[in-house]
């Protein structure tokens, strides 16, 4: 095999979200700040937050901030690495099975993928990208070139978090360390590239805040992004005035992180079809 075939582009984005991340640190951490205090020297390595930090001696905050980037770091390449939930292939049936049948109301019978032409259990989609049907699709991230289904939902919403958190720290770091009262020339020379690093976490702190506001709200209504962009496309919820889904705030919270209660959810479906039905009948 080839050397450049290995530099296939998850690779290559997974690096860049690596190297991207431990630049910012570095810069947070060793950026001069060309103060214009000549008692001081011009080439100081720490911003002043953490030289503050560094002659007290409290190095608990600079290492909890060290922590904090590593963890979030693993949790991208846990989520961008690990099985989506793909819907797997080798034990399907040619045919589906009578019970499969029976568990899906006749309105929304049981589909081939016309792609891959396997049996997609509900709210599964095929992602053109992996190439592959996922169960509980969301959507196909391209900064983590990987999708986020099922499986690894959960772990994408912490890892949301986590980011959030590690960003608006750095992004009060790199404000520390600004000073705007020194001439535009040595201003630009000593702290241009923290200016540059405090307008880059800004605009990432402003996405993940995004991002994560509304995967939070679509856990909360127990639904997904392309069933909340598509719901005029997809066959089970275009005749439904509300999400058959949704179990109230607490068993949404339940089911997402901790799997419980377990259940396929065609019997979800068919219980709001039943209670749908009795409450016309009363």
């Amino acid at each position: 095999m080839a050397p450049w075939a290995l530099l296939s582009s998850g690779v290559l984005v997974r690096t860049g979200h690596t190297v991207l991340t431990w630049g910012i640190t570095l810069v947070l951490f060793l950026q001069d700040t060309g103060e214009a205090d000549p008692a001081r020297p011009q080439a100081h390595p720490i911003p002043p937050e953490l030289r503050e930090w560094e002659e007290q001696g409290e190095l608990f905050l600079p290492l909890t901030f060290l922590l904090l980037v590593l963890g979030s770091l693993l949790l991208y390449l846990a989520v961008s690495l690990m099985d989506p939930g793909y819907v797997n292939t080798q034990l399907q049936a040619q045919e589906p099975k009578e019970e499969q049948i029976a568990m899906v109301p006749q309105a929304t019978p049981l589909r081939r993928c016309r792609f891959c032409l396997v049996l997609q259990p509900l709210r599964a989609r095929h992602c053109r990208e992996c190439r592959r049907c996922v169960r509980r699709y969301d959507h196909h991230c391209p900064w983590m070139e990987n999708c986020v289904g099922e499986r690894n939902h959960p772990l994408f919403v912490a890892y949301l978090t986590l980011q959030l958190v590690v960003l608006l720290w750095g992004l009060y770091l790199a404000w520390s360390g600004l000073h705007f009262y020194q001439p535009l020339a040595l201003w630009l020379r000593f702290q241009g590239l923290l200016f540059a690093t405090f307008l880059l976490l800004l605009f990432f702190s402003l996405v993940v805040s995004l991002l994560l506001a509304s995967h939070l709200y679509l856990v909360a209504i127990n639904a997904t992004t392309w069933e909340f962009v598509s719901s005029y496309r997809t066959v089970y919820l275009r005749q439904r005035p509300s999400n058959p889904f949704d179990r109230g705030l607490t068993r949404n919270l339940a089911h997402f992180f901790c799997g419980w209660p377990s259940g396929p959810w065609q019997t979800l479906w068919a219980e709001e079809d039943e209670e749908e039905g009795s409450s016309q009948a009363v």
